[in-house]
């Protein structure tokens, strides 16, 4: 007899990862193709002769330097095992079997895996036309049983960012009750008017239900190390970060997040450089004829619809790997110049054979 384990894993989705292919260009996972900034990098390294220790738990250090960094209280930030962790606690702090979790779709793909893991039910409410969330539709869409809402601004996979009036608009018809979870993981890409530009700790600070979700894996190159923050209300953040798995912040992590903060110059450099080639690949691919929506993050989408798979199996065979998401479209993420220009020559082939 095998032992007894839950019935409805079977139905739970697996995550899918961005591929990597030997010898092939990696535009799937929205990585940083520079790797951590050198002072950061420098810090991981001191790190590391303090690796025999544990971690601090609390990641007290790191979340007293992020409350100074965004001049909030340190009882309002918590750390976690990059955002998509926090994503999962956020979840199953609110939420009880059966209650609901409302999202865009597509959007981030482990919202409904970690609902489901939680035993909440995922409502996936599809975009607008140009890829963008459809906001009224989500706020229209609040029942008895709405506990969480994900608001991925800018969107992934798609790209589009939530305007600011837009976004208070939509939070002042959700119930108070209810929690509304910004997911700035690509906040660092967004550019544009400042006053159309969603700042979610601002957010959080005005109001009660409110929490912002970022991360240091995309713009800070550290994908590999797995640290993010959840900035909200105590009322939220208290039962967040109760939540967390004992020590999964590392030291070495703890250590370059910190280092993340005191780089601001670098890292400003570094997003000006993608947001340059962001542009030119849009532009490139819209002369192709693709219908690219407006994108604030490091990465475009291609909304081919059933031709999504045939486009991602010739860009692998151009040893470029992108990511496919079937019957929907591909999303490839902005690297550097010379990535960027295999991905346009295999797109241009591409398209020269329809």
């Amino acid at each position: 007899m095998s032992p007894d384990v839950r019935s409805d894993l079977d139905a739970i989705p697996a995550y899918v990862p961005g591929a990597s292919v030997p010898g092939a260009v990696k535009l799937a996972s929205n990585e940083t193709t520079a790797g951590p900034l050198p002072s950061v990098a420098a810090a991981i390294a001191d790190a590391a002769a303090a690796a025999n220790r544990y971690p601090d738990i609390t990641s007290r250090a790191l979340v007293e330097r992020l409350a100074d960094f965004l001049d909030v209280g340190a009882e309002n930030v918590t750390a976690g095992c990059g955002s998509v962790a926090l994503c999962q606690q956020l979840v199953q702090a609110v939420c009880a079997p059966g209650d609901e979790v409302i999202f865009g779709w597509r959007s981030f793909e482990a919202y409904p895996i970690i609902s489901r893991i939680a035993h909440a039910v995922p409502v996936s409410i599809p975009n607008r036309a140009d890829g963008s969330l459809d906001l009224d539709a989500i706020a229209g869409a609040v029942t008895d049983r709405t506990r969480l809402i994900f608001v991925c601004t800018p969107n992934n996979p798609t790209g589009p960012a939530v305007p600011r009036a837009e976004l208070r608009a939509f939070l002042d018809r959700v119930p108070e009750r209810v929690t509304v979870a910004l997911d700035e993981a690509y906040v660092e890409y967004v550019r544009g008017d400042d006053d159309d530009k969603v700042d979610g700790v601002a957010e959080v600070m005005a109001r009660r239900n409110v929490v912002s979700l970022r991360t240091f894996s995309k713009a800070y190159g550290l994908a590999g190390l797995r640290v993010g923050y959840l900035v909200g209300p105590v009322d939220l953040v208290v039962p967040v970060a109760k939540m967390v798995v004992p020590f999964s912040v590392s030291s070495l992590a703890q250590s370059a997040a910190i280092a993340c903060l005191e780089a601001g110059d670098e890292l400003r450099a570094r997003t000006d450089a993608v947001v340059v080639e962001r542009s030119r690949v849009r532009d490139a691919l819209l002369d192709m004829g693709h219908a690219v929506p407006d994108t604030q993050a490091n990465f475009v989408w291609l909304p081919l619809a059933e031709a999504a798979s045939d486009f991602d199996a010739h860009c692998r065979d151009h040893r470029v790997v992108t990511r496919c998401f079937a019957g929907d479209g591909v999303r490839v993420t902005i690297g550097d110049r010379d990535e960027n220009d295999r991905f346009l020559a295999a797109a241009r082939e591409f398209v020269s054979r329809m």
